[in-house]
């Protein structure tokens, strides 16, 4: 039996059998009626090399021929419920997902925790791609394992994982058990960060009420400890010869705090590229401290900085324009 078919195959049984409304409600206890078995390829082919010795013994009349095919034949029956108690009770749950950035893989975990006996070559994988790389562990008693899936978030907005399998074909691999769960995960995908934007527009400063410190190399600001990688020309050689160890002068510069980006200012680019150019320069102006707002169409956020700001704005960029998908997040 083929890999391609034995997979639709196991499809069928599963969208014919379990009907699960998605997403479910974690955890998934993996009940009886849950759980999925036939025999793997392995097991389809012991079962005929089962069948030539029973059709040899009943032509010759081998007595131990006899002995031999019903001691295989109790050998498997036993392997297959050993095969479904390694799935048999597992708790599954959905694990927190970071967001990423378009391009980049996403990362979908899935807790298994096992409450009895322990559990060994567990695998788990997505199903819409059939020749998808499976993730396998062993679950120690009264322990949990984390298994995580990795996806490419090709686009935008929100990624979705789909239905997952948690399978295996331990003790001996004559069958292949397998149940699936679907708890709706998605993981937020930003804009990718276009570098071609470079430096943070000048045009975008506005008029405000005094100014913040940024980084910079006008004015001298403070004297921190020395760390490896820090030039001779920084070293306060002052400060060392007064005793006081190895110093390092820090510089830097004032800006206005009132920096906006906006979206209606790049009028001469499509709307991807807006939001890829707008990620970018959120970016930088995490990365040099420096307090920035944010104009869409339908909504802006006042000048801020730190990570709520940041992933406020990202989101805000990653779900511009896909209502649908705001109303379900």
């Amino acid at each position: 039996m083929s890999n391609a078919f034995s997979y639709n195959f196991r499809q069928k049984i599963s969208d014919w059998i379990f009907r699960a409304q998605t997403p479910e409600t974690a955890p998934v206890i993996l009940v009886q009626r849950r759980i999925f078995i036939i025999p793997s390829r392995t097991g389809y082919f012991f079962a005929f090399v089962l069948l030539l010795l029973l059709i040899a013994s009943i032509n010759y009349s081998l007595s131990l021929g006899f002995i031999l095919t019903f001691l295989l034949a109790g050998i498997g029956s036993i392997s297959m419920l050993h095969t479904f108690r390694n799935l048999a009770q597992l708790s599954v749950s959905p694990g927190k997902v970071e967001p990423v950035f378009s391009g980049e893989t996403a990362h979908f975990s899935l807790v298994l925790t096992n409450s009895t006996l322990p559990r060994f070559a567990v695998g788990v994988k997505r199903t819409k791609l059939r020749d998808a790389e499976p993730g396998f562990d062993d679950i120690k008693a009264h322990s949990s394992t984390t298994f995580l899936i990795p996806m490419v978030a090709e686009r935008r907005g929100y990624t979705g994982c789909g239905r997952l399998e948690i399978f295996t074909e331990y003790p001996v691999g004559l069958f292949h058990a397998w149940s699936y769960v679907d708890f709706g995960m998605r993981c937020l995908t930003y804009p990718k960060p276009d570098p071609g934007a470079g430096v943070l527009p000048a045009n975008a400063r506005a008029s405000g009420e005094g100014n913040v410190p940024v980084s910079g190399d006008e004015e001298f600001q403070s004297l921190r400890a020395y760390r490896p990688g820090d030039t001779p020309r920084q070293i306060a050689w002052k400060a060392l010869a007064r005793e006081q160890g190895l110093m390092v002068k820090e510089f830097g510069a004032t800006a206005s705090a009132d920096f906006w980006l906006d979206y209606d200012s790049l009028q001469n680019l499509g709307q991807e590229e807006r939001l890829s150019r707008l990620t970018w320069w959120v970016l930088e102006a995490e990365r040099l401290q420096m307090p920035y707002g944010l104009k869409l169409p339908d909504q802006s956020w006042r000048p801020s900085i730190g990570q709520v700001h940041r992933e406020q704005c990202l989101r805000a960029l990653a779900l511009f324009g896909k209502i649908a998908e705001v109303s379900h997040a």
